[in-house]
């Protein structure tokens, strides 16, 4: 299984590990993405069923990424021969077209063509075209092909063409150590993410800062943005962002581009209330259970925010019903999911069939 040192592909790709275990699947993480493993991360990917593997190679939509493209594939190749696994579990699309003894399965976490469409809004640059072709190449040349959220899966067929073996398998999250969320919340919005991503839409939230009556604390790197108006905690640890999600009253997110998104999810089985943006992954993960706000609507995200510090029944409400919701995307059954399309990968492959995959979807939020 392929991972990375930064963002929520590395809290995914151990939260599935250690869900995996109980099934007696074994873990190989094959780790890319420029990054070396901080000690936390060491220490957090000390499983019983996970061996690691590092590199140093840049993935496909990193700057200048292609020499260390094709030396990450012959490593994985070579790894590939070490370990010999019984399924190739991808997290990024460059290699899906390897010429892998073992089934491989990509997993569609995000692409810069959807990120584009919803950013940008604008054609995709032309000097992105070889990223387009791999990609297109990697999840042709793959058995099968999962996104987290059937939003994502239709942007992965819009931008790279069918895809007759894909399904659909939401991403889990376990609450952290500590048990239900305490009762008294502070009065605080929260937001968490890559501060500088366009797509997480963060800045929008120092916009409306001076308009509504709490304070708005943000977790993340922020390279540098200003954020007038805004409580900046830095990067922090699971654990410390834990805690965060545990006093505040309200989690807002009024994301342009979100495939899934794990800290929204951590939010709601902390306990906050949900004011995220009006896109059709939020609306599919989480409709009926959040405030939806239109992105680039800082009148609409302004009165949410400010109607909701002042509503506390309905923010009981909404916090209520995002827990229930958030038992959806447990970590066993993302295992039981994956588990269940390796196993059947697996009797394809020793089987020498060559019949796809149907595609099928993933039980959809109410």
């Amino acid at each position: 299984m392929t991972a990375d040192a930064v963002g929520g592909v590395w809290t995914y790709v151990l939260e599935l590990a250690r869900a995996l275990a109980p099934s007696g699947v074994e873990v190989v993480v094959a780790i890319k993405g420029g990054q070396r493993l901080s000690a936390d991360q060491r220490a957090a990917a000390r499983l019983a069923n996970v061996r690691m593997f590092e590199s140093a190679f840049k993935l496909e939509w990193q700057e200048e990424p292609w020499e260390d493209v094709h030396r990450a594939g012959e490593w994985l190749l070579g790894l590939e021969a070490q370990v010999q696994p019984d399924v190739i579990h991808l997290n990024d699309f460059a290699h899906g077209d390897l010429p892998f003894r073992a089934p491989v399965l990509v997993v569609g976490h995000s692409c810069v063509l959807s990120w584009w469409e919803a950013v940008k809004k604008t054609a995709l640059p032309p000097e992105w075209q070889r990223y387009r072709n791999a990609v297109r190449a990697g999840i042709r040349g793959a058995d099968a092909v999962v996104a987290p959220s059937s939003a994502m899966l239709a942007a992965l067929e819009r931008h790279y063409g069918p895809l007759p073996f894909a399904r659909v398998i939401y991403n889990g999250r376990a609450l952290e150590e500590g048990g239900d969320p305490p009762g008294p919340r502070k009065r605080l919005v929260l937001a968490a993410g890559r501060i500088w991503d366009e797509g997480k839409n963060i800045a929008q939230l120092a916009k409306v800062a001076s308009r509504v009556d709490w304070p708005i604390a943000v977790a993340g790197e922020a390279r540098g943005m200003s954020l007038p108006g805004l409580k900046k905690l830095g990067p922090l640890s699971h654990s410390d962002l834990a805690t965060w999600l545990r006093r505040a009253a309200i989690y807002a997110l009024p994301v342009r581009y979100e495939p899934f998104g794990l800290s929204i999810l951590e939010a709601a089985l902390a306990g906050c209330a949900l004011v995220v943006g009006d896109i059709p992954s939020q609306r599919e993960l989480w409709g009926g259970a959040a405030e939806f706000v239109p992105p680039d609507d800082v009148e609409a995200l302004a009165a949410a925010l400010q109607l909701l510090t002042l509503d506390g029944p309905r923010r009981a409400t909404l916090a209520a019903a995002a827990r229930r919701r958030a038992t959806r995307y447990a970590p066993d059954r993302m295992a039981a999911g994956y588990a269940g399309l390796y196993l059947e990968l697996a009797r394809r492959s020793h089987a020498g069939s060559v019949e796809g995959l149907p595609v099928e979807q993933g039980e959809a939020a109410p």
